[in-house]
C-alpha cells in the first residue's frame, strides 16, 4: 500500500462516491484504496473480506 494515503481513493458509504484523499469525515469512508477502480468496488471488497474473515473465525473454534 502507498506510504500517501491522504491521495489515495476512498469510498463514501454516505453518498456512495469514489473520492480522493480526506475529503469527507472518516466516519462516512472507507479505505484507503490505490485506485479508483478498486474503491468502486468497495462494497465488493467489504462483502468478501468479511467473508473470508468470518470462514477463518469459524475455523478457529
Amino acid at each position: 500500500m502507498a506510504e500517501d494515503v491522504e491521495h489515495m481513493f476512498w469510498y463514501n458509504m454516505h453518498t456512495g462516491e469514489v473520492e480522493q484523499g480526506f475529503v469527507s469525515p472518516s466516519i462516512d469512508r472507507v479505505g484507503p484504496f490505490e485506485t479508483h477502480a478498486e474503491a468502486e468496488r468497495a462494497l465488493e471488497i467489504l462483502r468478501a473480506n468479511s467473508a473470508k474473515w468470518a470462514e477463518e473465525e469459524a475455523a478457529e473454534d
